[in-house]
């Protein structure tokens, strides 16, 4: 089994002791650079005039723009492993359960949803703050989205892409430091949006026209330094192509505004498309995605880069030198203008597919790192048949490992479970936790449990029904269009329904009554599910129905103390522990 603590601290180490020789490397390079700086100002003053200069010059600008290039690239280095060792980090912090500091994922949350609000996938302390290493906003949505997909499919698809990544813990790293380089101002769907709807401005003549203006400004200059034409004909020339490029200049501007700002997404999915195009993946799940990347005939990397490179070049128009001449004499922002246009009117429907494509990879990294850090969970078995879920040792994830009592479990299709026991005995926590396994199989990720056979299932919960002012419900009402919406998604599928004390808005005989009616209708429809209930009136429907099980969590009083064993037992709880907690805690006497 893999140590964890000694893998990431080896990894973290390891990138501090090459950070601490790219950083020597950075300060030898800015000695350097300044160096040639020096010697290049000291020399042109030594030597002006001389026919030296002609050889000073250009080999110092060429050395001294490389150092300034080298150091750069030094210095991105230096950034990539300082997220490298803050991953690791992070990760270490994790193992030491501090992760409540992590994005929570509640804007996610989706309070009428199947199952989100009761099994605390968003928010803090949720599976989604325990489990999420995405680096993209849109990586972040595609796995919120993963945990919100209720219906299940490809599991066994997931599952080999999630054991392929987690194979590849440094190659994980790499990608998420990757991704965190730059933090684009705007989002990917806004950019893809852009580039969907952009509507071209520029005439078709910008592609050709200023290739050929240029080259009669340089022939007419030539023949102007030559005396064959007067100098007055380059000055009208030169406004004649200011007044073609004034002609556009507030679109082009408007424009420029608008590419600058999707400029950092694009650079950013660049890199992770690059990285991606070198690496050769072998589940189909992962081949599928990559071939999303796939433009026929030429890398979509580089394809990405020529965007880049012609935005760069149209940024350059703000340039002194650029505004005063190459405007006027060779149409540069209309030229440059076109290029960008005439990608975006190629290439623009295919970037949402690529952008997706690299979110869907950023998600399923996170699923493949949660993988690679449970070693001891189990991808469960897919099954047809009666089963709809068996395994050994079954546990909550987000309890602590050294807390956590493990519980076999087991349940067919039709069966209905009555879960009864005493206050904290662990009912509500192993409802949670089963409901939490079933998201996590049809998510395709290895599950908290040994020998585990599962038969694809949806689920509904009902455990958390809350009143709301603000839409005038009460918290019996809202109780009640809760069971309403299970009733009717029964009726489109089957489903794993999982309760908690229903019906508490109501008194006891109204509620032992309705509790029992309702439970009856589920399982006489043919329904799977768990219901947790302190009332133990409930569990007489098992003398009624062969359909319905008792299972219970026990509490003992021993020497003056409550002690919980926190197994999942047959049969139903004879001991309960509000009086004794009461008189425990000086609440009321005896």
């Amino acid at each position: 089994m893999q140590d964890l603590q000694g893998f990431f601290s080896s990894q973290q180490e390891k990138h501090q002791q090459e950070l601490q020789q790219v950083k020597k490397k950075l300060g030898l390079l800015a000695t350097l650079r300044l160096s040639v700086f020096v010697a290049l100002a000291l020399g042109i003053y030594f030597l002006w005039g001389t026919t030296a200069i002609f050889v000073l010059l250009p080999l110092g600008i060429v050395l001294f723009l490389f150092l300034v290039t080298r150091f750069s690239n030094v210095k991105r280095h230096k950034e990539y492993l300082q997220r490298l060792i803050v991953i690791n980090g992070t990760e270490l912090d994790i193992l030491s359960r501090k992760f409540h500091h992590l994005p929570d994922g509640k804007e996610f949350l989706k309070p009428d949803h199947p199952y989100a609000q009761d099994l605390d996938v968003f928010g803090r302390g949720s599976f989604y703050q325990y489990t999420n290493r995405t680096t993209l906003v849109q990586g972040s949505e595609v796995f919120a989205n993963l945990l919100l997909d209720g219906y299940p499919k490809d599991i066994a698809k997931k599952q080999a892409a999630i054991q392929e990544l987690a194979q590849l813990p440094e190659w994980r790293q790499h990608f998420s430091a990757l991704a965190g380089e730059t933090e684009p101002k705007i989002s990917p769907d806004v950019v893809s949006y852009w580039m969907k709807n952009h509507k071209s401005f520029i005439p078709k003549w910008g592609g050709m026209v200023p290739v050929i203006f240029a080259s009669l400004s340089l022939i007419l200059i030539a023949m102007a330094f030559w005396g064959w034409v007067p100098e007055s004909l380059i000055l009208f020339w030169y406004f004649l192509g200011v007044g073609a490029v004034g002609r556009y200049a507030k679109k082009i501007l408007a424009f420029t505004a608008k590419v600058s700002e999707a400029q950092d997404t694009i650079q950013q999915h660049q890199r992770l498309i690059s990285e991606l195009e070198e690496h050769t993946f072998n589940s189909e799940l992962l081949q599928e995605l990559q071939k999303k990347l796939v433009v026929e005939g030429e890398r979509t990397s580089k394809i990405l880069k020529r965007f880049s490179q012609s935005m760069t070049m149209l940024e350059q128009q703000f340039n002194l030198v650029i505004s005063m001449f190459a405007q006027g004499l060779g149409l540069y922002s209309v030229y440059y203008a076109f290029q960008i246009e005439s990608w975006i009117g190629k290439h623009g429907q295919d970037v949402e597919g690529w952008f997706a494509a690299i979110a869907q990879f950023d998600a399923y990294i996170t699923l493949g790192t949660y993988a690679f850090n449970h070693p001891e969970h189990t991808y469960p078995n897919l099954v047809g048949g009666n089963i709809v879920m068996q395994g050994k040792d079954i546990g909550h994830p987000l309890v602590d490992s050294r807390k956590n009592i493990l519980n076999d479990f087991e349940i067919e299709k039709g069966r209905f479970c009555i879960v009864t026991g005493a206050n904290m005995a662990g009912k509500s926590t192993f409802l949670r936790a089963v409901g939490l396994q079933i998201v996590m199989a049809n998510m395709g990720l290895p599950i908290m449990g040994k020998e585990v056979l599962y038969n694809p299932v949806r689920l509904l919960t009902s455990m958390r029904s809350s009143d709301s002012l603000a839409d005038e419900t009460s918290y019996f009402y809202a109780e009640l269009k809760r069971l309403k919406y299970i009733v009717e998604e029964l009726e489109k599928d089957d489903c794993f329904v999982i309760l908690d004390e229903i019906l508490k808005g109501t008194n006891s005989v109204d509620k032992a009554e309705g509790s029992k009616k309702f439970v009856e209708r589920l399982v006489r429809n043919g329904s799977t599910g768990m219901v947790a209930t302190h009332d133990l009136s409930l569990c007489t429907l098992a003398d009624e129905l062969p359909e319905v099980e008792n299972r219970y969590f026990d509490a003992q009083i021993l020497d003056g103390e409550l002690y919980f064993d926190y197994k999942f037992k047959e049969g139903v709880c004879q001991n309960m522990n509000a009086s004794f907690l009461l008189r425990k805690m000086d609440i009321i006497k005896d």
